[in-house]
């Protein structure tokens, strides 16, 4: 068996590599600087990334995702409650503990940052023709899998990518599946999704339309769609998430995504359609400001139902 090296054994070569490219990236990305030009540090800015993304969480939650001094992010949280950014409330897993959220205040001050993260990082991407973008988020996957500590559970960064060949056909065939073996639907559903799939390919209008689809080390666990249904709206579609994929926030990341694409291409409003037994989304959905607009019940996939239509005012 071969015994992990100490610190002392490791190639001085090695350690000054590491050394260089660190100060490369932090001065490409200019982490030294205020972050983001905002009055935010990045760990607070971190702190606000998790409250969006894993939310409920507790306390506990953020130390050890985030390895927080507990003193530190106490300070932290102080200053987020008393701005009214964070509501607490009684932890459904753990009564002695608070689940932490963002309230719409905070949401309203976290998103323009995550949007300028996310230009700064496509900033950074351009000059790459695609195919070197590739290797790039590649070769970042593999770092980060080959740094994680021995016997830590696995951080299951995903990849959201633009939609290729194929795609489309598994969107509806995970639609088709899943919602059989989880809700008892029938193959009316997935006739209703292959229908709504190939209107999209049809008439998609790549200026105004977007779709995602997230990967787990290289494999498809999920989709979302933004479509133009008139220059002031947009509409959510075909949100879903592969079982292996649950659990990890990236039900809201995608979400998130299409909120940005929307208000940057300037829509005033998103609108989505769902059931009232997808639990899961609706609490996505409601904790981004979306507002059930109308219900009604119907017959329909072999099973009864309660049809909603969702809003946000963006």
């Amino acid at each position: 068996m071969n015994l992990p090296e100490t610190p002392a054994q490791v190639d001085p070569l090695q350690v000054r590599a590491l050394r260089a490219f660190n100060r490369f990236y932090t001065q490409r990305t200019g982490l030294l600087d205020p972050y983001l030009d905002s009055d935010f540090s990045l760990t607070e800015v971190r702190v606000l990334y998790e409250l969006a993304h894993h939310a409920p969480c507790t306390a506990s939650d953020l130390k050890r995702r985030l390895l927080l001094d507990a003193g530190y992010l106490s300070r932290i949280m102080r200053r987020f409650g008393a701005a009214g950014w964070v509501t607490r409330s009684r932890s459904t897993v753990d009564a002695r503990q608070l689940a932490l959220s963002l309230t719409p205040e905070g949401r309203a001050v976290f998103e323009p940052l995550q949007q300028r993260s996310r230009d700064e990082a496509a900033r950074l991407l351009a000059p790459l023709p695609a195919a070197q973008r590739d290797l790039l988020v590649t070769a970042l996957a593999r770092a980060q899998s080959l740094l994680e500590s021995p016997g830590t559970p696995t951080s299951h960064t995903a990849v959201l990518r633009d939609p290729r060949p194929g795609d489309m056909g598994w969107v509806v065939q995970q639609h088709g599946e899943l919602y059989a073996r989880e809700y008892g639907w029938n193959s009316e559903f997935e006739a209703l999704v292959a229908e709504i799939v190939a209107g999209m390919i049809r008439q998609h209008d790549p200026v105004h339309e977007r779709g995602w689809i997230a990967e787990l080390n290289g494999e498809r666990v999920g989709s979302v769609f933004v479509v133009r249904k008139s220059e002031t709206e947009a509409q959510l579609r075909l949100l879903i998430l592969s079982p292996a994929a649950r659990g990890l926030g990236l039900g809201a990341r995608l979400t998130d995504e299409c909120l940005a694409f929307a208000r940057a291409k300037g829509y005033r409003r998103m609108v989505l359609w769902t059931n009232s037994n997808l639990t899961a989304a609706r609490a996505i959905y409601a904790q981004r400001g979306f507002v059930l607009e109308h219900s009604e019940p119907y017959r329909g996939y072999g099973q009864d139902l309660v049809g909603e239509t969702w809003a946000l005012k963006l």
